[in-house]
């Protein structure tokens, strides 16, 4: 299974796996039944930490995604419903906000810088309908 991870990206690694699975999934790349690679082979192909895998295989194994049989492997599933879908995402929105106030907060800032920041940055994306890019000056 070809799984990449951009080590230079802002958004967590762990999260870059789920949502390559999630999308493999969706797009029946990945069908039920097929089993994926153990956390730790797929630790050791990509380079990154074994728990980072683990984490994204039990977010995914949470939502109905896939599923961990001890000893046996990991296998997909059927597609998961609406409200597992949406449980996921949940999760994966959660997991980007901590990891972005955690951040922001080893820099040195609190609620009152980020909180104003990120609201001018919604509003420009309510505004334009879309996110707020990199190359934007404030």
């Amino acid at each position: 299974m070809n799984v990449e991870v951009d080590f230079r990206s802002h958004i967590p690694i762990y999260l870059q796996i789920l949502s390559q699975i999630k999308e493999k999934v969706a797009t029946g790349a990945l069908q039920p039944g097929n089993q994926l690679p153990t956390v730790r082979q797929m630790a050791a192909d990509l380079r990154v930490n074994f728990n980072t895998v683990a984490r994204a295989y039990r977010i995914l194994d949470e939502a109905g995604f896939i599923s961990t049989q001890q000893g046996r492997g990991t296998y997909v599933v059927e597609p998961p419903d609406r409200e597992q879908v949406e449980g996921l995402r949940k999760a994966s929105l959660r997991g980007l906000a901590r990891t972005f106030l955690a951040d922001a907060a080893r820099m040195g800032l609190g609620p009152d810088e980020v909180g104003p920041m990120v609201e001018k940055l919604l509003s420009r994306w309510r505004a334009t309908g879309s996110p707020p890019d990199d190359n934007e000056t404030d």
